[in-house]
């Protein structure tokens, strides 16, 4: 069996574990590491010339500064991504209504919404470029024997890798977890999220909108082609699972005049529809994030409702924060798996995830409740925030990764 030896492996190359490899391969100490990426699958770029990725996410500032000092954002940037200045809340049932503006918060956007295919190849070639990281792919992990001095990882070719700190990054459907262990917390939505790609009648004037409705919110993310085009939007439909199922089996023309429909007419009618994807939705959380020599990053170590499009955000922050200690034990003359270090990332980590899961399922629990004092109430609280400026600016601020 051939035998490998690395400081820092990390377990998937998704958008998450591909910006912690680069990330930590350009710090002051994480030049010296030897880092390897392992990866079930071979990239594959989709066509994007004539469509959008399906899947997208609505990067903040601190996420889009993690990409700049990766030194993929301007590969990104340069292909396409669409900023958005305004944001626009509001309740089905009533008045309530919400509008945010990043000249409030002296900001030239509020954040950008990227195609998930987009980051990945971006951050892909750069992983390549970097002379420190070795990328494994497809290379699958089938088991793990922590030792005091670091991990032996089995991979399926019958190779074993030896590291100091394995970095999981591997997704909601860990392996590592669950080789490692760690137990997860998790509960279902009894939702589907409907996603896809929509034209519609009328620009989008670079402004995100969500609409929340009694069945689950729907929110359109502002596109924009090459040429600038704004009449695109992504959607993101949560549903409860039977009446995604019935949306699903919709042809294109019901789908679209239904959603016009949801949407109130917000961009007039939706005129075209890409092919529709159903994501079950389900909340996860692990109770530790560590164990000796092993660390979990973004969906591997949790799971959130895309209502406020933080998931991939929070798994960024990860990546910051991780790569912070890692870089700090080093620096020490410690092990970059020691656990000193990663037990400050979970003390890090936990709490402010735990904290932004708890609103965003509270989030979702206040607009579900439908008695009438319950409606009025959340209406008046959501007009009254929007008067308040110093206080919705704060929760700009702090969405924004500013804070």
């Amino acid at each position: 069996m051939a035998e490998h030896e690395y400081d820092v492996v990390v377990s998937g190359a998704g958008m998450v574990g591909a910006a912690f490899a680069a990330l930590l391969a350009t710090t002051e100490h994480g030049k010296n590491l030897r880092i390897a990426v392992l990866e079930a699958r071979p990239f594959v770029m989709p066509d994007l010339s004539k469509s959008f990725d399906p899947r997208v996410v609505a990067l903040t500032a601190l996420s889009r500064k993690l990409l700049e000092d990766t030194g993929a954002w301007e590969q990104i940037a340069a292909r396409r991504v669409c900023p958005y200045q305004r944001m626009e809340v509001w309740e089905a049932d009533g008045t309530g209504h919400i509008e945010f503006d990043c000249a409030e918060v002296r900001q030239p956007s509020l954040g950008h919404i990227v195609e998930n295919a987009l980051v990945v190849e971006a951050l892909w070639q750069r992983l390549e470029a970097l002379e420190n990281v070795t990328l494994l792919c497809p290379a699958t992990v089938v088991d793990l024997d922590r030792q005091p001095e670091g991990v032996a990882i089995s991979l399926a070719d019958g190779s074993v890798i030896n590291t100091k700190l394995l970095a999981a990054a591997d997704g909601a459907q860990s392996k590592v977890r669950e080789l490692c262990g760690l137990q997860l917390r998790q509960w279902e939505y009894g939702h589907h999220a409907i996603v896809t790609t929509v034209t519609t009648e009328k620009n989008h004037d670079f402004t995100a909108r969500q609409r929340f409705l009694p069945e689950g919110p729907l929110a359109f993310l502002p596109l924009q082609t090459e040429t600038g085009d704004c009449h695109q939007c992504s959607i993101v439909w949560s549903q409860q699972a039977d009446v995604a199922e019935q949306l699903m089996a919709l042809d294109d023309d019901a789908f679209c005049e239904t959603l016009t429909r949801a949407g109130e007419n917000c961009l007039g009618n939706v005129v075209a529809v890409d092919k529709r994807y159903k994501i079950p939705l389900k909340q996860r959380h692990a109770v530790d994030y560590v164990v000796p020599g092993v660390a979990l990053m973004g969906d591997a170590a949790h799971t959130i409702h895309p209502l406020a499009g933080q998931g991939v955000n929070l798994g960024f922050q990860d990546v910051i924060v991780l790569v912070e200690e890692v870089e700090r034990a080093v620096s020490r003359g410690l092990s970059p798996g020691d656990m000193w270090a990663l037990g400050r990332y979970q003390r890090r980590r936990k709490p402010h995830n735990l904290g932004t899961m708890a609103v965003m399922e509270g989030f979702k629990r206040l607009f579900e409740k439908q008695p009438l004092p319950v409606r009025l109430l959340r209406n008046d609280g959501m007009n009254t925030v929007n008067r308040l400026g110093p206080i919705k600016n704060l929760m700009v601020r702090q969405a924004m990764g500013l804070l």
